[in-house]
């Protein structure tokens, strides 16, 4: 949770942005996720903002620490 905390509003949107959003498909794309903390509020921003639908798709993601050894 306070990777969560350490994004939440970390982001903004360009004003042109939001008007370009507005229905729209989006795909943001990470290397590597590893908590989701991220993709996460940024997702929550666009969908905000009136896109459709966020998918994110990532090349690589960290185990878990609960899956840790």
């Amino acid at each position: 949770h306070r990777r969560q905390s350490n994004v939440s509003r970390a982001f903004g949107l360009a004003p042109d942005a939001l008007r370009q959003l507005v229905g729209q498909r989006v795909v943001l794309v990470d290397d590597v996720m590893t908590t989701g903390a991220t993709l996460g509020e940024a997702a929550r921003l666009i969908k905000g903002a009136g896109a459709a639908s966020v998918e994110a798709w990532v090349f690589a993601r960290t185990p878990s620490p609960r899956n840790s050894p």
